[in-house]
């Protein structure tokens, strides 16, 4: 799959600018504030149907500016593709393939897989389970709809039961018969999700763990571990049990909702006892592990963006990187970096076409 040319039209700080891109890396340098990983999120964009680094939409639009545009010509599997993003203010968002409006975002997801890398990731180590969630649901949904129409239908299930322990405990009532059929639904919706979320890093760790070798040189030793309520007990019967807890916090404790994963170097958490090199080594590992199942699930190389990709990596790590992605295994690449010079250095190494742009 390849994005063939890209436009923005009042998209963050381009008020116009076009892209016409090489089938295999392309290279966005500039200064710092100048938009390089503006241009990686558009192409997130498309892909996802919302920005990777600002969740509130309407701050995407240029300011000043009542709306903005994203237009993406994409090239798959011998068809064209034709994507296009845009978003009003005081409007809906708007996405179209091929001219016809999707009624559910949903439908939209896993048609143009991408991995994004970025200095953002780090969240994923350093913030809350909610994060580290995201990441394992973002993986299976690009490859499994029935996955995502669970996790939407959990949600909003959780999110009706909340509600009704709120309600109990202002009104100073309670009735089990309206816990037990939330119960059910939340049990046959989340025991499905964990089920798929088990045999997913089943299969990822190792993976992600042969992925950090390459990057450290088998130097050091890294555990992915997924923690869920679900290994000591069925969901219902932990949702029975811990009643009175969420009559008293109003909201429900236990759950897929509660699923964490553990991220370890040489058996200690890696957020307290990893270097920054080490930490950046085990998220780029982690993402080139989700390129690896995205691709073996849908057949289609996904689009990898590499966004401020040397920070905080000696040449080393970099090279042993660079290394990977000089494989054939890859398809298109996007790197952005402030330095044009150290970026062609590295990327005449990889022995493959590239365009660089200048901000």
């Amino acid at each position: 799959m390849i994005l063939k040319s890209l436009s923005l039209l009042n998209y963050k700080n381009f008020d116009s600018k076009s892209f016409v891109f090489n089938d295999k890396i392309n290279c966005i340098v500039g200064n710092n504030g100048i938009g390089k990983t503006n241009v990686l999120d558009a192409i997130y964009h498309l892909s996802f149907g919302k920005s990777y680094f600002n969740p509130v939409a309407t701050q995407n639009i240029k300011h000043d500016e009542d709306f903005f545009v994203i237009n993406g010509d994409y090239h798959k599997n011998d068809n064209t593709e034709k994507i296009v993003v845009s978003l009003k203010r005081g409007q809906k968002k708007v996405i179209k393939r091929n001219g016809k409006i999707y009624d559910k975002f949903s439908d939209h997801i896993g048609l143009l897989p991408l991995v994004i890398i970025s200095p953002t990731d780090r969240d994923l180590i350093i913030e809350g389970s909610d994060t580290r969630r995201k990441f394992i649901d973002s993986v299976i949904s690009q490859s499994d709809k029935n996955y995502l129409s669970d996790l939407i239908k959990y949600t909003k299930v959780l999110a009706q039961r909340n509600a009704l322990l709120k309600y109990f405990a202002l009104n100073h009532t309670f009735n089990a018969d309206t816990i037990d059929i939330y119960n059910n639904q939340l049990t046959d919706y989340g025991t499905r999700i964990f089920e798929k979320r088990a045999a997913f890093l089943k299969a990822f760790i190792p993976v992600f763990k042969s992925r950090y070798k390459v990057i450290s040189n088998d130097k050091e030793f890294v555990e992915l571990v997924y923690e869920s309520d679900l290994f000591d007990n069925d969901l219902n019967t932990l949702l029975q049990n811990n009643i009175n807890k969420d009559k008293a916090l109003q909201y429900t404790n236990v759950g897929i909702h509660k699923d964490d994963l553990s991220f370890n170097i040489k058996e200690h958490p890696i957020k307290k006892f990893g270097s920054q090199g080490q930490q950046k080594s085990f998220l780029i590992a982690l993402k080139l592990a989700q390129f690896d199942f995205i691709k073996a699930q849908s057949g289609v190389n996904p689009i990898l963006l590499l966004d401020d990709i040397f920070d905080k990596l000696d040449e080393n790590r970099v090279a042993q990187i660079i290394k990977l992605v000089n494989d054939e295994h890859f398809g298109q690449l996007f790197i952005s970096d402030t330095h044009a010079e150290r970026t062609e250095d590295v990327i005449k190494q990889v022995h493959q076409s590239y365009e660089m742009f200048r901000l």
